[in-house]
């Protein structure tokens, strides 16, 4: 599932091409994504302009004039295809422009200037909804996420406060949309590795010194793999062909039994899994 830093980099793909552009047309080749998609709804949005593209987390808010937002969420599969009059680009995940791929094109934005956004999702577990915009962060999507970790809300006095007494593992927490958004598996593990954090350990035993180490991490891994693209897992890539290559810079991650990247440590990789989810950890370096 796309984290932050690869929803961020759809966002900015997306806004380079999309802004001011006008929908001309809605075409729903299937309405039966995670959350069935309103035709009448979506057949009132025709001759409105896009103002602006913004993130929340891992949801993308396609804001247009007339007070109305769209909120997108990839879900696992979900990926959006820009048709600039006869050349296709991709902005999202998993699998490559071919052909096959075609009959997963659940819905068409006609644009002005022979433009098309289309949403594409193979698997069908990403939504498409219309919400008055002055009303957006109050929907249920969005009212209990927690604070981005790249603001300046994301920091020493929160994190305490949220950790007190609680005997929750730190891998859970941090995955807890709640708590702070947009962090999912990827992150969570290479930041709890380069904290020397076990992700198994209690939020409660987080001493001083380790939140602050938490923050640094966290700012930093994400600040560092929007730049990179985000991670590309499998054919990920923005709107001019690119790929992410943060991946290529994991520590953890996807790295059972491989060798330790810290220096003169010989220790292997493990993994386990906590709360049904992977963490991959180096139980010499993180306690």
């Amino acid at each position: 599932m796309p984290e932050l830093p690869e929803v961020e980099v759809v966002k900015k793909s997306l806004e380079s091409k999309l802004k001011n552009l006008t929908i001309k047309s809605v075409v729903i080749n299937n309405n039966k994504l995670r959350y069935k998609i309103d035709n009448k709804k979506f057949s009132k949005i025709q001759n409105l302009k896009i103002i602006s593209i913004k993130r929340r987390s891992k949801y993308l808010l396609i804001n247009l004039d007339q007070n109305i937002t769209i909120l997108a969420h990839l879900g696992m599969t979900g990926k959006f295809f820009i048709f600039d009059k006869n050349k296709k680009y991709k902005t999202s995940f998993y699998y490559s422009l071919n052909k096959k791929h075609s009959k997963h094109d659940h819905l068409t934005f006609i644009l002005n200037k022979g433009f098309k956004l289309i949403y594409n999702d193979v698997r069908k577990f990403g939504f498409i909804k219309l919400f008055e915009s002055k009303s957006i962060y109050k929907c249920n999507h969005l009212k209990f996420l927690g604070p981005e970790p790249l603001t300046k809300k994301f920091n020493k006095s929160y994190i305490s406060k949220y950790f007190l007494n609680k005997k929750t593992k730190i891998k859970d927490i941090l995955m807890n949309q709640k708590f702070v958004a947009g962090l999912g598996n990827i992150y969570c593990n290479e930041i709890l590795f380069l904290c020397k954090i076990s992700p198994n350990r209690i939020v409660k035993q987080i001493n001083k010194r380790e939140l602050d180490k938490i923050i640094k991490f966290t700012k930093k891994i994400l600040k560092t793999s929007i730049a990179r693209g985000g991670s590309s897992i499998k054919d990920f890539s923005n709107t001019d062909g690119k790929s992410g290559n943060f991946q290529q810079t994991f520590n953890v991650y996807d790295r059972e039994k491989e060798k330790c990247r810290t220096k003169k440590c010989a220790s292997i990789i493990k993994k386990i899994s906590i709360s049904g989810r992977s963490s991959f950890f180096c139980a010499r370096c993180q306690k």
